[in-house]
């Protein structure tokens, strides 16, 4: 099995402190700049699964950067360069407590709370009638908080308004860039034969300025069908060809575990982590148009530290 990135401990020039998230590792240069690296750990149901996934790191940040790019007349974002494939430097901002979730289809999380009963989702009506994976008429926002630990929790415009998590100018504005960036998403996908069926945005603030932080229409933000017999299979009852992190969620189902107490994570062997990565790559390919191009992991950590620091050094 090809090396995998899990972990690291690196210290950078100027560094004051570093935030390891589930996936990313966030190193905090001076106040100034921010040094995310993108790992190749693998989380669900909001735990970290044991084994990592090769080439996954490089997968999320490469996309990542190119989805920035592209949607840098839409907002600002906090990119300034990649300066390795698994990482990303950019501004340091004050990050919004809230999660822009953004969904075009009845599907995950939300068809799970609508098989259940529910019929509104974050303070949104959703209309009686509907099957799993099919389109809304109009895509829905359902905001999340932004958890330091434990769950992320849905809750409404209203609620995040009153609890002042986002003042009601700032929440509208991300709001419509929300939609204006999953609209581009939505655009870009269909170039390429893919559903961008839902995913969520986060936002910062730098010098009085929003920015559009963190990943972006990635595997593991956001949630793509192939466009390709899509109505088929929806008419037969079929489930949907799909490109995400969700095969990895249902696996686990099926392997008896969702987070809960008591739960053992189970085995992850060899050929289950290859497939993994290679629906990692798959979805890269596709989303992207290009062909991967593997980075040398034979000695990536030194790798990384050499170009971050040069990076640096030059700033």
């Amino acid at each position: 099995m090809t090396q995998a990135l899990t972990k690291t401990d690196f210290n950078f020039p100027k560094q004051k402190s570093v935030y390891h998230g589930k996936v990313r590792d966030v190193y905090n240069i001076d106040d100034e700049y921010l040094v995310m690296i993108v790992s190749d750990r693998i989380s669900a149901f909001d735990v970290v699964l044991p084994e990592g996934i090769p080439f996954k790191g490089q997968v999320l940040n490469q996309i990542a950067e190119k989805f920035l790019d592209a949607t840098s007349d839409i907002v600002p974002n906090w990119k300034i360069a990649t300066p390795d494939p698994n990482v990303t430097v950019g501004h340091h901002c004050e990050p919004f407590k809230v999660e822009m979730v953004i969904r075009g289809y009845l599907t995950g999380h939300a068809w799970r709370e609508y098989r259940d009963g529910k019929r509104t989702l974050c303070g949104v009506p959703m209309p009686a009638g509907m099957i799993e994976n099919q389109k809304f008429a109009e895509p829905i926002l359902t905001p999340t908080t932004k958890a330091d630990e434990g769950h992320d929790e849905d809750i409404s415009r209203e609620d995040i308004i009153e609890q002042g998590l986002v003042n009601k100018e700032e929440y509208e504005l991300l709001e419509d860039y929300t939609r204006k960036l999953f609209q581009r998403g939505t655009e870009i996908a269909a170039e390429k034969g893919l559903i961008l069926v839902d995913t969520k945005y986060e936002f910062g603030k730098k010098d009085g300025t929003i920015y559009l932080i963190d990943e972006i229409h990635t595997p593991d933000s956001s949630r793509y069908f192939y466009a390709e017999g899509y109505e088929e299979r929806q008419q037969k009852g079929e489930k949907q060809k799909q490109l995400s992190k969700e095969f990895v969620r249902q696996w686990l189902i099926e392997n008896g575990f969702q987070g809960k107490d008591g739960q053992q994570i189970p085995e992850m062997d060899a050929a289950f982590v290859n497939s993994v990565s290679e629906r990692y790559i798959e979805l890269f390919e596709k989303i992207t148009g290009d062909n991967f191009q593997k980075s040398d992991v034979d000695a990536i950590q030194t790798r990384i530290k050499k170009n971050v620091t040069d990076f640096l050094s030059d700033l």
